[in-house]
């Protein structure tokens, strides 16, 4: 083998000892070989060593791959050799995932997102296995995977975003701040009085509280792992300037109302927000009856249901109505890419097919204007 030592295996017919010779010694120009030896070792217990790998990375990253693996990933490939971990058996394990759940949930079907995420935790997993020379390849791969249909966005108007911020009490700031910034919740809970700067009219968007099972609220980088600055209406920094009033540089703006220095949690916002919602839809149903009743008419759109963290689709699509292009929108929203933030808000700018057409229509009129084209034959005996 790669390491010198010598390897055999004994059979009944020489034609069988020979078609092995020849696969061993294919794989070593390859360089697929791989010691069966390394295969006997059981998917649980190269799992552990995966994880082991992953430690630096953010808290609630590590905790969802670790619930991933105790909850659906082991109960099926704790115990099975990863020689014997064959692709039929993955796919056929992940399109039950599907419909029956796994073995700890059995009969509960899971969703598209968590069924994906429990596959990649098994790809990774035998992918670190082919790079530590214990299978020649992976698989996992190509596994037919359930598509995940992404629910559709709520966008509120300047008007509905004012009223529930309003209805939202000692919240108003916050809700506003979700709406106009941008800003994810974690993001917004994670802000300092020093990430604030009034004059400039700007927010300094560098870290994020998150919630991580086990551990409670921990403060990590934001999502794509860069800081970026989002810009503040005048009148929110107005709000904000009373927010932050007499606070130091290190204290937060939106804290918990058990302390100062405590973050807040979502549950605690949900407490007043999801009211404010029901308090705002009523008030609209109330104005649709009357419009409706007195003109025969209803103007008044119907109020969404919406969470927080939906008030950063709004700012999405208030940002773009207000004439933001797509590099400016990215920044604002804090996307690693700008594909990102066409994949997701693409749809919410202008058509401008028919603008297009348009304008091949106004060249090709300036063309018939002109002295007319002379026809140019290709017909080589016409010259």
């Amino acid at each position: 083998d790669e390491n010198g030592r010598e390897r055999s295996k004994s059979f009944g017919r020489k034609v069988d000892a020979q078609n092995w010779l020849n696969k061993q010694v294919s794989d070593q120009v390859t360089g697929t070989w791989t010691d069966p030896a390394l295969s006997d070792v059981t998917f649980g217990a190269l799992a552990e060593k995966w994880i082991a790998t992953k430690a630096t990375k953010a808290p609630k990253t590590f905790a969802g791959y670790r619930s991933l693996l105790d909850v659906v990933v082991l109960p099926r490939w704790a115990d099975v050799p990863l020689r014997d971990m064959e692709f039929e058996d993955i796919q056929a394990w992940v399109s039950g995932l599907s419909v029956n759940g796994s073995t700890r949930f059995e009969g509960k079907g899971l969703s598209a997102s968590r069924v994906i995420q429990a596959y990649q935790v098994v790809k990774q997993v035998l992918q670190f296995a082919v790079r530590a020379k214990r299978l020649p390849a992976n698989p996992a791969d190509d596994v037919e995977l359930p598509e995940k249909h992404e629910s559709e966005h709520t966008y509120l108007t300047h008007e509905q975003l004012h009223r529930l911020a309003v209805a939202s009490g000692r919240f108003r700031t916050l809700v506003f701040t979700l709406g106009y910034c941008g800003l994810r919740f974690g993001e917004a809970t994670a802000l300092k009085v020093g990430d604030v700067n009034l004059d400039t009219r700007r927010i300094r968007v560098s870290r994020s509280v998150t919630n991580v099972a086990g551990q409670g609220l921990t403060e990590g980088p934001t999502k794509n792992k860069k800081a970026r600055t989002v810009p503040v209406p005048q009148f929110l920094a107005a709000l904000l300037k009373t927010e932050i009033h007499g606070k130091g540089k290190e204290a937060l703006v939106f804290p918990s109302h058990r302390g100062e220095d405590r973050w807040l949690p979502l549950g605690e916002l949900r407490w007043v927000f999801d009211i404010a919602v029901k308090t705002v839809q009523a008030a609209a149903l109330a104005r649709r009856e009357a419009e409706a009743e007195e003109s025969g008419a209803a103007i008044t759109p119907e109020f969404p249901l919406i969470v927080p963290h939906k008030l950063r689709h709004t700012c999405a699509s208030l940002a773009i109505a207000g004439g933001a292009n797509i590099k400016v929108l990215q920044q604002l929203m804090g996307h690693k890419t700008a594909t990102m933030t066409l994949d997701k808000y693409g749809h919410l700018f202008p058509d401008d097919l028919g603008r297009i057409a348009d304008a091949f229509d106004s060249a090709a009129d300036a063309l018939r204007t002109d002295p007319p084209l002379r026809a140019v034959s290709t017909d080589p005996k016409r010259g």
